[in-house]
């Protein structure tokens, strides 16, 4: 098979290192032809994923004008529409795979939704989302991860190997909501880190999280059991804990006292859950969906509220049951 992956990251170069060992044909396609070309003689990511090493079967491009079988979207929520709208010519006409975890700021749409407003919403489309940190990928250890949406089961073959289980789920906008919504959770969780809060505070964190993300999925039509799952606590509970984690780490920073400006200048990564804050409560509000947590997370990165503040008003919102 070929498959055409739009955006060299740190994500989407594992994907193509991961089918490529499967026996396909991969165009790898990054923006920049200058690192394109570079990365095709190195035969190596060096600025997202060093000392792995691009099986042959991989060809980094800066253009695309050759037919794919499946195409896959590894590029971050917020460049997404410019980028294929740039694309948008020479597209295959295939199924397409997002990669991305996010929410447009402006219309609140999700990445596959982002695909379909520019390419045309007859073109069958799915997610990929679960637990799945790309160096642990790259390195071949064990992993699970689940498929939503169109074409679900040729992607479960496409993907699956003894060491990459992919599993199938009817629910696409849950399986893309919670990949979206985890990554705000995932700076929440670094700023208990950070303050050194402990693991009872984190613990209840990942509890309430859940909760939250969960009572905004099924306003927007999700299925409850998506959230229990590996597209749900399994990918929360991976951002919360892993020390790899872009949004975690900036959480972490967050709450050792540094500023959201001074930690995106430090670095080129993306930290996804940052955009996404204030599209999800943007679209909370919307929805009239009460969402405590992110509502915090909002008012530390953009409204100037001092953590210790935010943290005091979590903790001393009225009492209630748990359920």
């Amino acid at each position: 098979m070929r498959v055409a992956i739009i955006g060299a990251g740190a994500w989407g170069t594992t994907v193509a290192i991961h089918l490529a060992q499967k026996g396909h044909d991969i165009l790898l396609w990054s923006r920049d032809p200058d690192r394109a070309h570079r990365m095709q003689l190195s035969r190596e990511n060096d600025r997202y994923l060093k000392s792995f090493r691009l099986p042959d079967g991989v060809r980094v491009v800066s253009s695309l004008g050759e037919g794919a079988d499946f195409l896959i979207g590894a590029v971050p929520t917020q460049p997404m529409r410019t980028v294929f709208a740039r694309l948008r010519d020479s597209l295959p006409r295939a199924p397409f795979l997002s990669l991305a975890k996010g929410i447009e700021i402006g219309t609140g749409l999700l990445p596959t939704q982002v695909y379909a407003d520019v390419a045309g919403g007859d073109r069958p489309r799915a997610v990929l989302t679960g637990p799945c940190i790309a160096g642990e990928v790259a390195r071949g250890l064990p992993t699970a991860v689940v498929v939503a949406g169109d074409e679900a089961q040729a992607f479960q073959g496409l993907f699956n190997t003894s060491r990459f289980r992919v599993y199938t789920s009817d629910d696409p906008t849950g399986a893309e909501l919670v990949g979206a919504l985890k990554n705000v959770m995932g700076i929440a969780a670094g700023i208990v880190d950070g303050m050194g809060l402990g693991d009872n505070a984190k613990a209840a964190l990942l509890t309430r999280s859940i909760v939250e993300i969960t009572r905004l999925g099924l306003a927007l039509g999700a299925k409850a059991q998506t959230f229990t799952g590996l597209a749900g606590f399994g990918d929360l509970f991976t951002t919360c804990v892993s020390p790899h984690g872009r949004n975690r780490g900036l959480g972490e920073r967050i709450g050792r006292g540094e500023r959201l400006d001074e930690i995106l200048a430090s670095t080129s990564s993306i930290a996804e859950g940052v955009p996404t804050t204030r599209a999800v409560l943007a679209l909370a509000r919307e929805r009239g969906v009460e969402m405590p947590i992110t509502s915090a997370i909002h008012a530390i990165l953009f409204e100037g509220v001092a953590v210790e503040r935010a943290l005091g008003t979590l903790m001393s919102r009225d009492r209630r049951a748990e359920r």
